[in-house]
């Protein structure tokens, strides 16, 4: 078994580079997901800072940067996502960073010094995670985002307000409404008119799904590599799993693909074992966890749209579940430190109820 990664350090917990290492309160020794004897005493070569150039179908090879080929019975693609790049002036500048690397985090650690000023461009996952953990780091932070209300697309507008206030009530300042026209040395400006100071920037603003290797070896594509429920993709021997698989989601009956860790996790162990022979089908429902401070939010489920949303608890004490409903069915149902709730929950969908 050969593991290629363009990536320079071995396999590492991701989710954690926006919050706790970020924020300084887990330890490096945290974040490796396996000690380096784990790589040895299991016979696993690691081909780190090594970039898959292309994919021989036929052939049954993958071709590496410089021309080396190695030869393979079974491939999966585990490409992941890279952020998408701002495209304003002064984008470019040494101090506009993004965080998707255990690199990333480590170079925003080394500027978040005490008092120093941050923007975050972004007001989703990534960008909020980050502002809190910079906050915990005692960095002033603002947030600049287009949406009136953080997370809304996901969340609904209520918890959108709730994740808005707890942020306010740690110190974050939104510019919410807004766009960044320009970045300078010491300074962003907005579409308005009006600047910000800041040492440093972070860009958040989404990621997209590396699907280059799949689409240069010809297999089909559509948002995504396209997977059976067995997450092969259209050759072969060859799966795919994580941020770029586009698959047919048992509960909800549409295709997804998902950019979060949980269910990278799942279709890693489904695609190993049926890269095995096993011919096992990928049913898990879709789950994710959001961290803001000291509260966390857990989502199952996955709802692109609804046409309702029923609440029970208050968010405010920190006792929450909000279901998002579309025709009469719960596509996905949020909590707040409602883990039993979540789980039945999910439980429910992997049966096809709804919940």
């Amino acid at each position: 078994m050969t593991i290629v990664s363009d990536d320079t350090a071995a396999p590492y917990d991701r989710p954690n580079l926006s919050k706790d290492y970020l924020a300084g309160t887990a330890p490096e020794e945290w974040i490796p997901l396996r000690p380096p004897e784990f790589y040895v005493e299991n016979d696993i070569e690691l081909r780190l800072g090594t970039t898959a150039m292309a994919i021989d179908v036929a052939g049954r090879r993958i071709v590496l940067g410089g021309g080396e080929e190695i030869g393979f019975n079974k491939l999966l693609l585990a490409t992941g996502a890279e952020p998408i790049r701002l495209q304003v002036p002064g984008a470019d500048l040494p101090h506009v960073r993004t965080l998707r690397s255990l690199a990333d985090s480590r170079d925003l650690i080394a500027r978040a010094d005490k008092g120093s000023r941050a923007v975050v461009l972004g007001a989703s996952f990534i960008g909020l995670e980050t502002a809190g953990a910079l906050r915990h780091r005692e960095v002033e932070v603002h947030v600049v985002a287009p949406e009136t209300r953080p997370m809304e697309r996901v969340l609904g507008p209520e918890l959108g307000d709730f994740v808005r206030q707890l942020h306010e009530s740690h110190g974050v300042v939104f510019h919410l409404g807004h766009t960044v026209a320009a970045i300078e040395a010491e300074r962003v400006r907005l579409d308005h008119g009006a600047t910000i100071d800041a040492d440093f920037v972070v860009v958040g603003i989404g990621v997209r799904p590396r699907i280059r290797l799949a689409q240069r070896a010809g297999l089909v594509v559509d948002r995504g590599v396209l997977v059976d429920e067995y997450l092969e993709t259209s050759a072969s021997g060859i799966f795919a799993a994580g941020d770029i698989a586009r698959w047919p989601d048992a509960y909800s009956g549409e295709r997804l693909r998902i950019e979060h860790r949980v269910v990278a996790e799942r279709q890693g162990q489904t695609a190993a074992r049926n890269m095995l022979g096993r011919r096992e089908r990928y049913a898990a429902v879709p789950f994710f966890w959001n961290q803001h401070y000291d509260v966390s939010i857990d989502y199952v489920g996955h709802a692109a749209a609804w046409d309702e949303i029923v609440q029970s608890g208050d968010a405010n004490a920190h006792d929450l579940a909000v279901r998002f409903r579309q025709a009469g069915r719960t596509r996905a149902v949020a909590t707040i430190f409602r883990g039993r709730e979540s789980l039945f929950a999910e439980a429910a969908m992997e049966r096809g109820r709804s919940p």
